[in-house]
């Protein structure tokens, strides 16, 4: 166990020790830390350190470091960085254990129970799907996407709210142009805002409730260590369980979080998992709203979308350098969730996510309506028919995949409304929500692609889904041609 001391914090093994040693004498730049702490930081392959070592030192030295960290962990036969926090826990847990008491009173058996069942090779298997099951399909997708969306959209803003604010608008402004770009088919209020307000807010608002519910129960660190042999086979391990279920909730900000990844192969690969397959949460809650009412579809769906991940993943894992390195987490206690933090996590989640959204679907409305006058929108759709025809699906849907060119979900809300005009099969549903899920989530998510991991990797990711995704609905709508399925 390491040793605490008057001059350090505490002492490491004498292996550990010897070799942080070695790294903080051949150092002889200047740092804002110390050389220790540095040679420490570096032995965990941390990106910053080594970027400071490599700007303030010579090339030489730099490299010497290098192999001496590669062969100091082939000496010690695990990872440094693993080994260093076991050492640290260690010490924390005897601090601990000398000023700190445990009331085991508070302990509930039954939640200490289900926390391990949680973790449990197969019997965590179920439990994660009672939690898919229950938690998004019937809570966010039935109860939320259809009974509560249905009510918002058709009454509230249908009968009520939209009709006094066209009315008004009519009445006020003469100009033709100005009312249609508020008040008309693609207009800010009656689209822009009645989409954000009426189809997506509902959807969302749930997803960031059942989200909230299992963060604050301890549920998601149980599911990393569930999923990672899993993710292992695809260049992972069970540490990127967060930011791929952080993508459920928002791509954009999923991505910023593989940062916490220890690799950059792990973190390129879980950018373009994330870009390619994780639909968002205002996109999810859509989606299993439209496929609702078509449960075939729905299963195929999902089928499909984790057949493209593994595969994605698999392929990854096998061709971009590097290997994966050890896993480890602090495992907290199962516990009910408290009330207080799954509303305060759950409405700043939606404030976010509104001050991000509502701007981009007044963008899109304004960008449309000039699309209008210049007729520049009717070229785009008349472009896009083909592709969209050749999927098997209708000429009107070509509006909805230009949408889904600004926002998967902006994409999926105008389904929503070809769905609601009976304009769509269960079959046609099916392609059009594989096709949008795989498509690049959003103009946001290029940004930060591009800012995370460089241009030539946004550029490359948004070409590849593109093309991905259209190719993978035109072979599905083939299929399902071919088999005669009525879905």
């Amino acid at each position: 166990m390491p040793i605490l001391t008057a001059s350090k914090p505490f002492e490491y093994s004498p292996e550990i020790e010897r070799i942080v040693s070695q790294i903080a004498e051949m150092l002889k730049g200047t740092y804002q830390l110390s050389h220790r702490t540095v040679a420490i930081l570096v032995l965990q392959y941390d990106k910053d350190a080594n970027d400071w070592v490599k700007q303030s030192e010579n090339e030489e030295v730099y490299d010497s470091i290098t192999k001496l960290v590669i062969q100091a962990e082939k000496e010690l036969k695990e990872p440094i960085g693993y080994r260093i926090a076991l050492e640290r826990q260690a010490v924390s847990s005897a601090l601990a254990g000398e000023f700190l008491r445990q009331d085991i009173r508070h302990y509930n058996r039954f939640l200490q129970f289900t926390g391990r069942l949680c973790m449990h090779p197969i019997w965590g298997i179920p439990i994660l799907f009672v939690v898919l099951y229950f938690g998004l399909y019937k809570f966010v997708g039935v109860f939320a996407g259809g009974l509560v969306v249905d009510y918002i959209n058709s009454v509230v803003f249908g009968n009520h709210i939209n009709p006094f604010v066209t009315h008004w608008t009519n009445a006020i402004i003469p100009y033709e142009p100005i009312r249609q770009l508020l008040v008309g088919e693609y207009g800010i209020w009656t689209f822009g805002v009645t989409y954000a307000f009426a189809l997506v807010l509902p959807i969302v608002g749930f997803f960031f409730l059942v989200f909230a519910l299992l963060e604050d129960s301890g549920y998601l660190p149980r599911l990393a260590l569930l999923v990672d042999r899993l993710f292992k086979q695809i260049g992972l391990n069970g540490r990127a369980v967060i930011p791929i279920v952080l993508g459920f909730g928002c791509d954009t900000t999923a991505t910023i979080v593989t940062r916490i990844l220890e690799t950059k192969r792990e973190r390129i690969i879980a950018t373009f998992l994330l870009s390619l397959v994780i639909p968002c949460s205002a996109q999810l809650g859509v989606i299993l709203a439209l496929l609702a009412d078509h449960q075939s579809a729905l299963w195929v769906w999902g089928l499909i979308l984790t057949g493209v991940f593994l595969l994605a993943g698999f392929l990854a894992g096998r061709l971009t350098p590097g290997k994966a390195p050890g896993f480890y987490m602090e495992i907290p206690p199962m516990r009910m969730p408290s009330f207080s933090n799954v509303m305060i996590k759950t409405i700043s989640r939606l404030q976010w996510y509104f001050m991000e959204v509502l701007p981009i679907f007044i963008y899109a409305s304004i960008l449309i309506w000039v699309g209008q006058l210049t007729h520049l929108f009717d070229l785009a759709i008349r472009c896009i028919k083909p592709i969209v025809q050749a999927m098997g699906l209708p000429a009107e849907a070509s509006t909805a995949f230009l949408f889904g060119f600004f926002r998967r979900d902006y994409g999926a809300a105008g389904l929503y409304s070809l769905h609601g005009a009976h304009q769509l099969n269960g079959n046609q549903l099916l392609i059009a929500a594989v096709v949008l899920t795989l498509f690049l989530p959003c103009i946001a998510q290029f940004i930060i692609i591009q800012r995370e991991r460089g241009l030539r990797m946004a550029l490359g990711v948004a070409c590849f889904t593109a093309f991905f995704a259209i190719s993978v609905g035109i072979i599905l709508n083939q299929i399902i041609l071919r088999l005669g399925m009525h879905l």
